[in-house]
């Protein structure tokens, strides 16, 4: 088992999260590794948990399925819990977002692209489409009259 954990500054906000629903699923994008040759895939790949690929040979399916060129082994990973909210926190700690159970492969870096959302801390103002890939965020929360930020963002892929 593998999770993405995440550490971040939170100002004026709380609640970060991937937008993930049914409609609109979040792809986590990954850089993957066999776990057989150690070979690692040159492109980014994606994973959501509303898509399932078939496992060769009838036995079943799995958030994500590759083929390691390399080795020619067929390898998977599901998606066991859906992504959880990173609540603001002082010091900031590192939270698991989300879950995989991997099969002959490793996650090893994420890149936080996608739409995510979270809630003013005072106000309860909700704040979408906040892009992370720059390394923060900077917004003003009207209702609460300040700015909003999210800063120092540190993504991790640890045993779970």
């Amino acid at each position: 088992m593998l999770a993405l954990a995440l550490t971040a500054e939170l100002n004026g906000v709380t609640d970060l999260r991937p937008n993930d629903s049914a409609d609109n699923p979040f792809h986590f994008s990954f850089k993957v590794q066999c776990t057989s040759c150690r070979e690692t895939h040159p492109n980014w790949v994606t994973v959501n948990r509303f898509s399932t690929d078939e496992l060769s040979g009838s036995r079943g399916e799995a958030n994500f399925v590759w083929r390691c060129k390399n080795c020619k082994r067929e390898h998977s990973a599901n998606i066991t819990t859906p992504p959880a909210s990173y609540p603001l926190s002082s010091p900031p700690k590192a939270q698991n977002i989300i879950t995989f159970d991997c099969r002959g492969l490793e996650f090893t870096e994420f890149k936080a692209d996608g739409e995510w959302l979270a809630t003013g801390l005072e106000s309860s103002t909700k704040f979408a489409e906040i892009d992370l890939t720059e390394g923060e965020w900077y917004d003003y929360d009207e209702k609460a009259g300040e700015e909003v930020s999210i800063k120092v963002l540190k993504w991790e892929i640890r045993r779970a």
